[in-house]
């Protein structure tokens, strides 16, 4: 496998996605939905416009406040010539996110605003347009190149398609590559990792050498079956003593009582959300980009699958993830500059065309 499932068709890989959610969380999402339509005061679909001045020029389309997306879209914001010009939409309030600044917030309708800030600035930035935001950006933008995606994690074959045209800021050439599978209507550039940057900040992690492995749990995952993931989980638990430690996601009634069936058996479940470079233990985990951060922080780290498929072999061998049993994963390679500098100049050449 040398790319994606679905390489352009984004409704091919909506409907992959949809199909690989439990349906306890599809149910969810539905009634969220509902929720929202039923507010008294109407506004559904509402975001937050947070502005740096009157003119729009960047227009930031954040779909939550994860740590990937914040590192990824936000970052960059801090190494700017300046913030007048800049918007960022949101569906909730992020300016405690954001640099110091004078900064302005309003509330829209996200099909109003997004579109008609995205046709009066200069550059779209989004992590994609496979999530709300993003879409909406990507099909209000006159010049498919003005639309910037920023890779923010790893990926795999049934990672959502790029956006036609769109202007890709990738970790690697490998991962660059990977995610056009072939295409020629997308222009890369390779601008490093914030998060892998920010977890091999000096000092590196003190390593406890009498700390049991951490596992990082992943059920929330639509890439495998969940009894899968689960098995992997904890199978490595019991054969070697380690905590599971949940996805922050987790929290679904199904992952609860498996939680609640492996502490009853004896598995120790870590809700401490202790930053991993301080837990001073190794990480195993089947495909978390937490890996790629211990490593990057000086943790020995691995992953474990009991029968992977093809397809997660190529993965662990792309981003040189060790096997659970031989050497640990090394460093990933720091790049000579700060990813969120090298985002913010490409973003500052596209503004000033």
């Amino acid at each position: 496998m040398d790319g994606l499932t679905h390489p352009r068709d984004l409704e091919a890989w909506d409907r992959w996605h949809h199909g690989h959610q439990p349906l306890a969380r599809r149910l969810r999402r539905t009634v969220s939905v509902l929720r929202d339509i039923a507010r008294p005061d109407g506004r559904a679909g509402e975001v937050v416009v947070t502005r740096g001045g009157p003119t729009t020029r960047l227009v930031v389309l954040l779909e939550s406040r994860s740590p990937t997306s914040v590192l990824a879209l936000l970052a960059p914001l801090r190494d700017l010539a300046s913030l007048e010009g800049v918007v960022v939409v949101s569906p909730v309030p992020v300016r405690d996110l954001l640099p110091p600044w004078v900064w302005q917030e309003s509330r829209f309708l996200s099909h109003d605003a997004v579109p008609r800030l995205v046709r009066e600035g200069e550059v779209a930035l989004s992590t994609g347009h496979f999530l709300p935001l993003g879409r909406l950006g990507r099909e209000a933008v006159a010049d498919p190149e003005r639309f910037v995606t920023v890779q923010h994690g790893l990926m795999t074959p049934h990672s959502p398609p790029l956006a036609e045209g769109t202007t890709l800021l990738a970790w690697t050439d490998a991962d660059g590559a990977f995610w056009r599978s072939g295409r020629d209507d997308v222009r890369t550039t390779v601008v490093g990792s914030q998060l892998l940057w920010d977890a091999a900040a000096p000092p590196p992690a003190t390593v406890d050498p009498d700390a049991r492995p951490v596992f990082l749990g992943q059920l929330h995952g639509s890439e495998l079956p969940t009894a899968q993931l689960a098995g992997a989980a904890e199978s490595f638990c019991r054969a070697e003593g380690a905590a599971y430690r949940p996805h922050p996601v987790e929290t679904d009634r199904r992952s609860r009582a498996t939680h609640a069936r492996w502490e009853a058996e004896g598995i120790s479940i870590d809700r401490s959300r202790t930053p991993l470079r301080e837990l001073g233990a190794p990480v195993v985990s089947v495909f978390s980009t937490g890996v790629l951060e211990a490593a990057a922080a000086g943790l020995p780290a691995w992953v474990h699958c009991p029968d992977p498929p093809a397809w997660l072999e190529e993965f662990w061998d792309r981003y040189g993830l060790a096997r659970w049993g031989g050497p640990a994963t090394p460093s990933p390679e720091r790049p000579r500059k700060e990813p969120s500098h090298t985002v913010a100049s490409v973003l500052q050449g596209m503004m000033t065309r």
